[in-house]
């Protein structure tokens, strides 16, 4: 008897938006799916010819987790595709279980890599959504959870893409590989039902196809639902969003948080989390938000964190971001305003005027920068820091800032400013009659302070 046919166009790839102007960047574990795929994907000339690589997120989690790693720098480079390897630390302790925590890491190591505009690429099958939208249901996720696996999504700047093939694993993707000659690795955690999603796939799908052949694709269909669903709540969400946001895209005002409905609530500050690129709030999230935040005192400046992530209060406002380290306490460097200084944290402080740098001119303050403390000079020395309009627009109070703020001091050691937040009066009048002010660009994501 003749084989069946070989599918050679089996991955459905989501039409991509116009904001999707950079490389393809495959997920790349070294499995069978993700082997199919980006074989797939380097046979596709349009595709290298808009970049495509190939980034693997090494665990550490299995004893041959370096020989993977090895086994898809090697498979990348028969293809000629670009690989990266990234190294992750999965947190035990974080109390929502060894998979989720390896997942939590694995995108947030990828959303850390990918450039604005690029899109992650990763493979999934039909089985994979059937196990999602149970593993969601067994969580009680609402529409947002149910609609496994969107085809694109959000992450950062960048974009993320579910690669599906139409049919179960075994026979579509198999074949492929057997007839291209492919080498992939075989997980032995997969045969083992303690993970979650391993029971499902090992014992309860095969349970279910007993008596429903075609189980797997009706859960698909029911989480292809709820993403209809979930698209026209979120209409709704995303313009509450917009009247309830701050100044700061980052924040929420919670007067008018609490005045909605507790289950549009929830959506709303969901979907605030996915429109920032944060990881999903985790099953218990929102309820952690409502009982340690919105509950909270408001000069309690409580915080909730997960996955890199935190929410935290301050005063009336909620403020979202990833988790940052503070500026070193014994960093330093000089800065002579030509140049924006580039800060520990992932920031610029640069000296502006006229709409752009301050690059003319030889009457730049000299400085020297540290932790959060720098020195400048021919700038006159100040005694006494206040806030100036000139110098600022935002209160330096917001503990979000405080820990990343560089202060200017004098070359005799006297403070002149706090970053673009705050500055002495004689700096202020110094900065003015040259058409100048300081302006700090935060780190990562975060847009130029207003």
């Amino acid at each position: 008897m003749a084989a069946d046919p070989v599918p050679e166009h089996f991955f459905a790839l989501p039409e991509l938006p116009a904001a999707a102007t950079g490389a393809l960047v495959v997920g790349y574990s070294g499995g069978l799916d993700s082997t199919v795929l980006l074989h797939r994907l380097a046979a596709e000339p349009a595709l290298r010819a808009r970049g495509l690589r190939a980034v693997h997120v090494h665990h550490g989690l299995q004893a041959g987790a370096a020989d993977w790693a090895a086994h898809c720098v090697r498979q990348a480079q028969v293809l000629g595709v670009p690989a990266q390897v990234l190294d992750v630390q999965v947190r035990r302790d974080a109390g929502a279980g060894l998979e989720a925590a390896a997942r939590e890491a694995r995108y947030a190591a990828l959303s850390a890599t990918l450039l604005p505009g690029e899109v992650l690429a990763t493979a999934h099958h039909l089985d994979d959504k059937a196990e999602t939208f149970l593993l969601r249901a067994l969580r009680a996720s609402g529409p947002d959870g149910l609609a496994a696996m969107r085809p694109l999504r959000r992450l950062g700047e960048a974009l993320a893409m579910a690669a599906t093939a139409g049919g179960p694993r075994a026979k579509a993707l198999l074949a492929y590989a057997q007839a291209h000659g492919l080498a992939w690795i075989e997980d032995p955690s997969n045969a083992v039902a303690d993970a979650d999603r391993n029971f499902l796939r090992l014992q309860v799908l095969p349970l279910l196809r007993q008596r429903w052949p075609h189980a797997a694709a009706s859960l698909a269909r029911s989480a292809g639902l709820c993403a209809r669903t979930d698209a026209l709540l979120a209409a709704e969400d995303a313009a509450l969003l917009r009247t309830h946001a701050g100044e700061d895209p980052r924040t929420l005002r919670v007067p008018e948080l609490l005045a909605l409905p507790a289950a549009r609530r929830a959506r709303v500050l969901r979907h605030w989390i996915r429109t920032l690129g944060l990881p999903p709030l985790p099953a218990a999230g929102v309820e952690q938000i409502e009982r340690t935040l919105l509950q909270a005192r408001a000069d309690a400046e409580a915080r909730f964190a997960w996955a890199g992530a935190r929410v935290l209060r301050w005063r009336d406002l909620l403020h979202a971001d990833h988790l940052r380290s503070p500026l070193p306490a014994d960093w330093s460097a000089e800065w002579d305003g030509r140049a924006p200084l580039h800060l520990p944290d992932g920031g610029t402080l640069s000296l502006r005027g006229g709409g752009g740098l301050a690059t003319g001119g030889s009457t730049h303050p000299r400085a020297c920068t540290r932790g959060r403390a720098a020195s400048a000079s021919p700038c006159p020395a100040a005694r006494t820091p206040t806030r100036s309009n000139t110098c600022c627009s935002n209160a330096a109070s917001r503990p979000w800032r405080r820990a990343h703020l560089p202060l200017l001091s004098g070359a005799d050691g006297q403070l002149l400013a706090a970053a673009d937040v705050a500055c002495s009066r004689d700096l202020a009048r110094w900065l003015l009659a040259r058409g100048w002010q300081l302006a700090r660009q935060p780190p990562g994501i975060d847009a130029p302070t207003r």
